[in-house]
């Protein structure tokens, strides 16, 4: 054995009436299998226990209407704990069991894996996270963030600034409070070039994980610098720990925008409730709230099973994000089985058919995003939510920001 954490080990989500050992041969053919890495009990597990129960849920409404072109996905789940070696030794299990895709998790993660997943010609989906370069698909052809990438993110939340401070940022002053580790750092590129760019004063502020101990840097921000605007990119117990700082500093939460990590109902609730947090925004990549028909269709396949409906739905952020990466995943399937006239997929056609995948709407909560050979972020689309009148309410419609200098950047990628 292995030292991985396996939480939900080999799960068959299958139909309800089927068992398990009551596969015959011919049923076994008619299966894929998905690798999905975790983290439900690491220094991230805030968001894994929530997105990761999205990504299983959706699969288990899409068998439970017969599969994907007459095939049943499995999914095997491991807790990589948000370390590299447990990482590693997942994607040599879920290539033994012969995955055809990979859900990844982790921005170290998912930079060590890299190579490994080109080598083995199975495609890594890293949805908001991992490295932004891996946008280039003709470059990075096994690596698809997906979803807007930490440049993306950087890039929207300035055009949000800009826009709030009267559509000039020439001489205003905006901070940056990030998560010190790589994921953190990844979007300082982008924020530099756009200082220049559009003439503001930029400075950085490190929090050193985990991330718990914010007062020095706060009050740096607050009584020294004192910006315009703060954009803040943490995660795992820091968001909570910002808000509460800032709030008791004085600083308005209407002049904070929070990176896609810092940005959910749990952030808010260990921060003291909306209340506390009242005019926080946050980008967000996938649609948030309760209000859409497929989270409507999962509570009624549980309630049909018997069971109340699945409690993570309250934390919609996340949830409503694993939804997205698995409704991804099962298009890319859907396009691969087409594309095979219905044989069973490889994984060079997972790989197509992710390049394939366009106008997932899913009700509004997915964003217009178009992958594409080139372009495997779709598009770099988000949404801004703001903390108003104890709930989350949505700001902005699904927009994209410095396309010009992301593709720039993208293009000087070694």
């Amino acid at each position: 054995m292995t030292h991985v954490k396996r939480v939900w080990t080999l799960t068959a989500i299958l139909a309800g009436t089927m068992v398990l050992g009551a596969f015959s041969a011919n049923a076994q053919e008619k299966e894929v299998l998905f690798g999905e890495q975790c983290d439900r009990t690491g220094p991230t597990q805030n968001v894994g226990v929530f997105m990761c129960p999205g990504f299983q849920d959706y699969i288990a409404l899409v068998n439970s209407k017969g599969g994907v072109e007459g095939y049943k996905i499995k999914v095997l789940e491991i807790d990589n704990e948000y370390k590299v070696p447990p990482a590693m030794e997942a994607h040599e299990r879920f290539k033994k069991e012969g995955e055809v895709i990979e859900a990844l998790y982790g921005t170290p993660q998912t930079a060590a894996l890299a190579s490994k997943l080109a080598e083995d010609k199975i495609i890594g989906t890293s949805p908001g996270f991992g490295t932004a370069a891996g946008a280039d698909g003709k470059r990075f052809p096994y690596s698809f963030p997906i979803a807007a990438t930490y440049w993306s993110q950087g890039a929207a939340a300035v055009a949000f600034v800009k826009k709030q401070l009267g559509g000039d940022l020439k001489g205003k002053k905006i901070g940056y409070l990030f998560y010190d580790n790589p994921a953190g750092k990844e979007p300082i590129v982008i924020l530099e070039d756009l200082a220049k760019k559009e003439g503001f004063e930029l400075r950085t502020f490190a929090v050193p994980p985990p991330g718990v101990e914010l007062g020095a840097q706060v009050l740096d921000i607050t009584g020294r610098f004192k910006p315009d605007f703060l954009i803040t990119h943490l995660f795992g117990r820091a968001p909570s720990v910002s808000i509460k700082e800032l709030k008791g500093k004085g600083y308005p939460l209407s002049k904070v925008i929070a990176l896609v990590l810092g940005a959910s109902e749990a952030d808010v609730r260990a921060a003291g409730g909306f209340a506390v947090a009242e005019g926080y925004n946050t980008l967000q990549f996938a649609g948030v709230g309760e209000d859409f028909s497929v989270l409507r269709e999962i509570t009624e396949m549980y309630k049909a099973q018997g069971k109340p409906a699945p409690k993570e739905i309250d934390t919609s952020v996340y949830y409503n994000r694993g939804i997205v990466w698995a409704a991804m995943h099962v298009e890319a399937l859907r396009n691969a089985i087409k594309a095979e006239k219905g044989g069973r997929p490889t994984t060079e056609d997972m790989k197509n058919g992710m390049e394939q995948v366009k106008d997932l709407s899913l009700g509004g909560m997915a964003p217009p995003m178009q992958v594409t050979p080139e372009d495997h972020e779709g598009g770099g689309w988000l949404q801004v939510w703001t903390v108003k009148g104890g709930k989350f309410v949505k700001t902005t419609d699904w927009f994209q920001a410095y396309r010009d200098v992301i593709k720039e950047h993208l293009a000087e990628t070694k």
